[in-house]
């Protein structure tokens, strides 16, 4: 059943105010197969490729679906990373952002009382990595008893990452009378054992219409020796010229070399890789979907985080020794139907990786020359004055989405016996505003934030100045995040 439009779904107001601040306009392939498979409350089996729009395709109907004045968490999602934890998260919150879906990520290497203290607020919505998931479901800080939803993304990443048995205890800790929904790029046996073992009749939906890597990928291959890989990187970004580049290394020695020798050069540039603490990785993730520097150098941690429609380039510095790896790396680029074009450095020793990968994608990486002399001298002036200018970001949907909403910070919480609901009947009955204009509200022991959507921030934050919640003159102030 396919759509031409978001508009075609029977979703609230809300939720198609959101998509049309996001700019999602017709349904991907998947979109149109799984919303409305999901509104029906079906389980469902979902093959396809990363950078298809799957999220989307379960955030859409799961945050249609919640019940707003639910305390308790009624959906839950796996993912077998962080970054994708952080990624699904933000996805949700915007999806949801004008019925106020909140939504919480769990994860390891992260303050577990931080995330305890979240799980007490009111949470629709809970995404995390297997391992903290049951570490909070064993605390009894995660209740389970609402979850009407479980999405299980990139299940054959879960299996590589041995996070199966963890899976399924989660699994057995939920109600029976959920819909389950698995989304996977390939569904090895393990994974379709899994799925019938737990799901009641799911419906298989296999998106396979662009083969295994998208037809907006541009793909190239040089044979370079491994001692001339740096100079032909440079020339490479030099004729090329990206708005935005992501290269890709086999491990984080690479990733350092690399990013020194970038960095020497006055490359705009950073690095991720699994030796950097959770907050640097976190904090570089954002930055370059920020656009403050327009080269990235990382391990394949990043080829599952990030979701930016406009990186126009991917270099597989090093061929990737798993072929599926250079699906996931590759589909960082020619997102959301954008063009985008990959070039892979293969030496002498590892021309039997790059045949495996060409069998499995199912065609011969057509091979390139190296730039010449001339074509890197032509390119020089044209490179050196991007270098200088910052990256303008032409799709970071978050900042769009939040660009009318302010959060506002308040001396007051639990302590003072202060609940939402105090905050929205205040709040409302400031001239010029109206219920709908408040969003997320967190309440704390001493604190309490609330998102005024619509522009009206200054206005709320001007007449709050002046007035009490429930009897009670509390400070306010911009928050600061």
């Amino acid at each position: 059943m396919s759509r031409n439009s978001f508009a075609d779904y029977r979703v609230s107001e809300e939720i198609q105010r959101a998509l049309e601040v996001l700019k999602y306009k017709t349904p991907t392939e998947v979109q149109s197969k799984v919303i409305p498979a999901a509104l029906e409350n079906q389980d469902l089996i979902v093959k396809a490729q990363t950078g298809s729009g799957k999220t989307a395709s379960f955030g859409i109907p799961v945050s249609e679906m919640i019940e707003w004045e639910e305390k308790k968490p009624q959906a839950l999602i796996l993912t077998p990373t962080r970054e994708l934890a952080v990624q699904v998260r933000e996805d949700i919150t915007n999806i949801g952002r004008f019925k106020r879906i909140k939504a919480v990520a769990v994860f390891g290497k992260e303050p577990f009382s931080k995330q305890r203290d979240e799980l007490k607020q009111k949470t629709h919505v809970v995404v995390g990595t297997p391992g903290r998931v049951m570490d909070h479901i064993e605390r009894g800080t995660l209740e389970l008893d609402r979850i009407k939803y479980l999405i299980i993304d990139e299940a054959d990443e879960m299996l590589n990452r041995g996070f199966i048995d963890e899976v399924e205890a989660i699994i057995n800790e939920l109600p029976s009378n959920r819909v389950t929904m698995v989304f996977s790029a390939t569904l090895p046996m393990d994974v379709e054992n899994l799925c019938h073992k737990y799901m009641k009749d799911p419906l298989q939906i296999v998106i396979e219409a662009t083969g295994v890597t998208a037809d907006t990928i541009e793909h190239s291959l040089i044979e370079v020796k491994e001692e001339e890989k740096i100079s032909l990187l440079k020339d490479i970004t030099v004729v090329e010229n990206p708005d935005s580049c992501l290269i890709f290394c086999r491990t984080k020695e690479h990733v350092d070399n690399v990013y020194s020798e970038l960095d020497r050069a006055g490359y705009p540039c950073e690095r991720l890789h699994g030796g950097l603490e959770q907050e640097d990785r976190f904090s570089v993730m954002e930055g370059f979907k920020l656009g403050n520097f327009r080269y990235l150098v990382a391990t394949d941690v990043a080829a599952r985080g990030i979701d930016i429609d406009n990186v126009s380039l991917v270099v597989n510095y090093d061929v990737p020794m798993e072929k599926e790896s250079y699906v996931h790396r590759t589909g960082r680029t020619g997102r959301a139907g954008n063009k985008g074009k990959t070039i892979m450095f293969s030496t002498p020793y590892e021309s039997k990786f790059t045949k495996a990968i060409e069998k499995y994608i199912g065609f011969e990486i057509p091979l390139m020359e190296a730039p010449s002399y001339p074509e890197v001298a032509a390119g020089k002036a044209a490179f050196e004055e991007k270098l200088s200018g910052r990256r303008v970001v032409r799709n970071n949907k978050t900042a769009r989405i939040n660009q009318d909403i302010m959060k506002l910070h308040f001396t007051g919480g639990k302590k003072k016996k202060i609940r939402a609901v105090d905050f929205v009947g205040t709040i409302a009955k400031i001239p010029g505003v109206e219920a709908e204009d408040i969003g997320i509200i967190t309440i704390h022991d001493q604190m309490s934030y609330v998102d005024i959507l619509n522009g009206k921030g200054s206005l709320v934050l001007q007449a709050m100045e002046n007035a009490t919640v429930k009897g009670k003159k509390l400070k306010v102030s911009k928050a600061i995040k």
